[in-house]
């Protein structure tokens, strides 16, 4: 992996009030809720934030509609509550979306059972309905499989394009409440002595060195890999605390008749499927397989794309996709609490605090769940769990909030201006950086070089780039283009693309020929194990578009 060659300091024998293991949506969160109460906090991610389960997510911020048929109620209040939340403070990145439910004749749920969930899920949420247009209900009923009869309920839920995006911003709160955050920086073990956890040893990945930091408390917050990191500790449960689930995704070109709306349908086999628009493409998920393997190696099977390009083939027949129009899958591996028995699908989607004072370790909890939208108050539990005290947000009703509103073109002509870069260029950046928008855009008034596109597909720009080394933490080019400014996960992202991508910005950091050959081989090594293209000559997958 070619990392930054900027210098870290060193953090052997410091003492922290917390460390967080694990650089997730929910890790950062909790990092950021413990710095912001005066905590002297370190938050540790062996690869990048985000760069696990975070990103291979369906990216939706919802309200639980699924939970019901559960009877988790408190679940879906919680996940409304929250979902408002993230929808007023970040209106840039978190944004509602029309869903359309799908049924017919052959439907495992009921019209009736449909219909009352969604009347409770909208008395929860206290929202009344929203219909969606008469015109697009038409384009989607035509667009259809004609064999069938169609019912069709529309509800509002939120989506988050990019989950990454929203680790940034959190990382840099957490950073500038005081919190000292490492990516690339593997825990080779938690210390513990005489029944408590005294801290960790930890190994940075650029420097190669190792490091041994005291912990007040200790925070296990690395999802498929909790029950690993703790028998790498010595740290023994009575039975393993997850049971991984893969869930699987594939993402495919818009095709003729593709809704603007997100679909929730169901699968041959009953299955909930979410069919979403998603960075100008289509993205397809997910799937439930366990899965106890090395969540590093997590890869979707020839079996799991075959599923979902089946599920959407068989809604849409006239779109006449095939195995070869699917842009790339990815997968990941859900860390759900162990339920011995039940089925994937029923395993609840509530986080749990695991407490190792039983297991001769005090001092060391263990998150096991969450989803995206519940991450904040994940991290507010888990603050009081040590005797913080910290309030509940309060919710003034929806809106922007602080945060700049992608729609207020005022606002996107005065970034434009303040930058000497295109309006495009400047909704672009007010989309993914908020109320950040502005100081990045004068940062690119500097030079031409840092006003230039990052490749010739995308207007953002290079001064974003800049920003996420200078600001965010990145350290290698993944970093950057799969996550703090995502284009690598765009429409026309291409092997062209990367090399392009790679001078413009090595011109910037001052890259030479070998810092820069090496940036690039590892940028393609990463991206290429994360997004998988199907093998094609698969007869079961060709025959899945049939």
């Amino acid at each position: 992996m070619a990392l930054a060659a900027k210098p870290r300091s060193s953090l052997e024998g410091q003492h922290f009030h917390v460390v967080v293991i694990g650089g997730g949506i929910n890790g950062v969160a909790l990092a950021r809720e413990c710095a912001r109460a005066g905590k002297r906090t370190l938050l540790v991610e062996q690869n990048d934030f985000a760069s696990g389960v975070t990103s291979r997510s369906t990216r939706i911020i919802h309200g639980g509609l699924r939970y019901l048929e559960h009877g988790e109620l408190d679940l879906v209040r919680e996940s409304v509550r929250e979902r408002e939340h993230l929808l007023r403070e970040r209106s840039h990145l978190v944004q509602p979306i029309q869903f359309l439910f799908l049924l017919n004749e052959a439907s495992q749920r009921s019209a009736m059972k449909v219909r009352a969930g969604l009347w409770l899920y909208r008395r929860i949420a206290g929202k009344k309905s929203t219909d969606l247009s008469e015109i697009e209900l038409h384009r989607v009923q035509r667009a259809l499989d004609a064999g069938h009869t169609w019912t069709i309920f529309n509800y509002e839920d939120a989506q988050c394009e990019f989950p990454e995006r929203l680790v940034a911003e959190w990382l840099t709160e957490a950073a500038e409440a005081g919190a000292v955050v490492r990516n690339h920086a593997e825990v080779l073990a938690i210390d513990v002595t005489q029944g408590r956890a005294r801290g960790i040893l930890l190994r940075d990945r650029a420097s190669g060195k190792d490091h041994r930091v005291d912990a007040g408390w200790i925070f296990n917050c690395t999802g498929p890999w909790a029950d690993r990191l703790c028998a790498r500790s010595s740290v023994r449960t009575p039975q393993p605390m997850l049971g991984g689930v893969r869930g699987s995704h594939i993402v495919l070109p818009r095709f003729s008749g593709a809704p603007t709306a997100a679909l929730y349908t169901e699968a041959a086999d009953g299955r909930p499927v979410f069919i979403l628009p998603w960075n100008e493409q289509i993205l397809v998920g997910t799937t439930e397989v366990a899965d106890t393997n090395d969540p590093a190696k997590t890869a979707p099977s020839n079996e799991e794309i075959e599923y979902l390009l089946r599920t959407v083939t068989q809604l849409f027949p006239k779109s006449k996709l095939a195995a070869h129009d699917i842009k790339y899958a990815f997968a990941g591996v859900r860390p759900l609490p162990n339920s011995p028995g039940a089925k994937p699908s029923a395993v609840t989607r509530r986080h749990f605090l695991h407490d190792h004072t039983p297991d001769g370790a005090a001092r060391l909890i263990s998150v096991i769940g969450g989803k995206l939208t519940t991450a904040a108050s994940l991290a507010r539990e888990a603050t009081r769990k040590i005797g913080i005290q910290v309030e509940e947000p309060k919710l003034m009703g929806i809106g922007p909030g602080t945060a700049l509103d992608p729609l207020m073109d005022h606002e996107v002509l005065e970034i434009a201006r303040a930058g000497s870069i295109s309006q495009e260029s400047a909704r672009g950046m007010v989309e993914w950086h908020g109320k950040r928008a502005m100081e990045i855009a004068r940062m690119a008034l500097v030079s031409a070089e840092l006003r230039a596109p990052i490749c010739p597909h995308t207007s953002h720009i290079v001064a974003e780039v800049f920003e996420a080394y200078r600001k965010e933490f990145a350290v290698s080019l993944g970093d950057v283009l799969l996550r703090r400014v995502p284009v690598a996960l765009g429409p026309c992202w291409s092997e062209s693309c990367s090399r392009e991508a790679a001078l413009r910005i090595g011109a910037v950091l001052g890259w030479d020929d070998q810092a820069l050959g090496s940036n690039l081989e590892s940028f393609e090594t990463e991206r290429t194990a994360f997004l998988r293209r199907p093998a094609l000559n698969s007869a079961a997958l060709e025959a899945a578009a049939d």
